[in-house]
């Protein structure tokens, strides 16, 4: 089992940024990549970025490219994610997710989940 806690997730203005993190517990060897992904009120849930653990490989949804970063400290098990020049439509529910190296941005791929964090960008 792996558990995932997010946080550094609330309000922020439009323009404004925020730095999410992912705590990764248990065993946490089993999984090869860390993902974010959100889900908006009435929306589905969007797979945003990826990172592996073992390799310098990330990659991001065409939406958030430029402006989010995903990044690691692999001696913490944590994983981040720097948001830049936020916008009203980020508003969601953030959740990072654990899986592996056959991971996508299909969500049934990935292994575990975190209880998600809130974000809100005012206008």
């Amino acid at each position: 089992q792996v558990q995932l806690v997010e946080s550094g997730g609330g309000l922020v203005q439009a323009g404004g940024s925020l730095r999410l993190s992912c705590a990764a517990s248990g065993r946490t060897f089993s999984e090869n990549a860390m993902g974010w992904f959100r889900q908006a009120p009435g929306k589905e849930r969007e797979w945003l970025a990826t990172i592996r653990w073992n390799a310098i490989i990330t990659y991001y949804s065409d939406s958030v490219k430029g402006r989010f970063t995903i990044s690691k400290d692999r001696a913490k098990n944590t994983v981040y994610l720097q948001m830049n020049s936020l916008k009203p439509e980020d508003t969601a529910v953030y959740y990072c997710a654990a899986g592996t190296a056959q991971s996508t941005s299909r969500i049934r791929s990935w292994d575990y989940w975190g209880q998600g964090t809130q974000v809100t960008v005012s206008s």
